[in-house]
């Protein structure tokens, strides 16, 4: 989390943005409308049950999903209007940690071969200096340097998501979405890799889209909060919103949804609507 007061440029800014699935008469829409802005060095969490369009909301914003209405921007530019060597580069200054790091890994490539490609695409062999920069990801990521010369599948699943960290940090992004990157560890890994992207965006002043069905751990990572439900924003705010929200749908979220230690954010009464007297 940061104390950025978020008046900077902002590493993503979505105006009225609206994604479909699907073409012609079966086209469906999944996102609708959807609005938000992350300053550099500020995480926006995004929440929501299964189907609520968050993670259609990451693709959208890393370029995979491609949008039927409204704007994107990441780091001031808007991502429709760039062409040739100037979209290139705002690809790179958008990178995703994927929920599962061991399918984004090729299992064929060594983690050193893995993090160049991030470094230097089209190099096949690594120079003094990249070899040296890699030794500087993995230590950022508090793994040692012969890490490098080994393959995804001798690794756990948190020094697995460390290294897909590492990928993502490699370019200095402006932007990094997480999507849903503690979900399939252990609660003990979660709050690891928790700890490291916090240090990691105090360090490099990267904004975070941060996706979760977890209450708890966006309350401990994020500045902000949208609360996402069929594809539209329900409501967004400052994350202290979560002590008192005001639509009934984030109140449920919020008196239903057990942190990682498996107690609730706050005891579910205190979100219940007031009894009239």
């Amino acid at each position: 989390m940061s104390s950025s007061t978020g008046t900077e440029r902002p590493a993503l800014r979505l105006a009225g943005v609206s994604a479909t699935y699907g073409f012609g008469r079966r086209a469906a829409p999944v996102i609708r409308d959807v609005s938000l802005r992350v300053a550099p060095g500020r995480t926006m969490g995004v929440v929501g049950e299964s189907g609520s369009g968050k993670s259609t909301l990451a693709k959208v914003v890393v370029g995979l999903v491609h949008i039927s209405a409204g704007t994107v921007e990441v780091d001031g530019t808007d991502v429709a209007a760039a062409k040739g060597a100037q979209r290139r580069s705002l690809r790179r200054r958008v990178q995703l940690i994927p929920q599962d790091p061991y399918a984004s890994l090729d299992p064929r490539m060594t983690i050193g071969r893995t993090l160049l490609e991030a470094l230097a695409p089209r190099r096949e062999t690594a120079s003094a200096d990249h070899r040296q920069q890699i030794e500087e990801l993995l230590r950022l990521v508090a793994l040692e340097p012969d890490a490098a010369r080994r393959r995804p599948h001798e690794f756990s699943g948190g020094q697995r998501q460390r290294i897909a960290i590492a990928r993502a940090i490699a370019v200095r992004p402006a932007l990094l979405v997480a999507d849903e990157v503690t979900s399939a560890l252990d609660a003990s890994i979660q709050f690891e890799i928790l700890d490291l992207l916090d240090r990691l965006q105090q360090e490099i002043g990267f904004g975070c889209v941060f996706i979760t069905h977890n209450l708890g751990v966006a309350a401990r990572m994020c500045d902000d909060i949208t609360v996402m439900r069929a594809g539209r924003v329900v409501e967004q705010g400052p994350i202290a919103m979560l002590a008192a929200p005001t639509d009934p749908y984030t109140r449920l979220l919020v008196g239903s949804v057990p942190d990682p230690a498996g107690e609730f954010l706050r005891a579910p009464s205190a979100y219940e609507a007031p009894v009239a007297s």
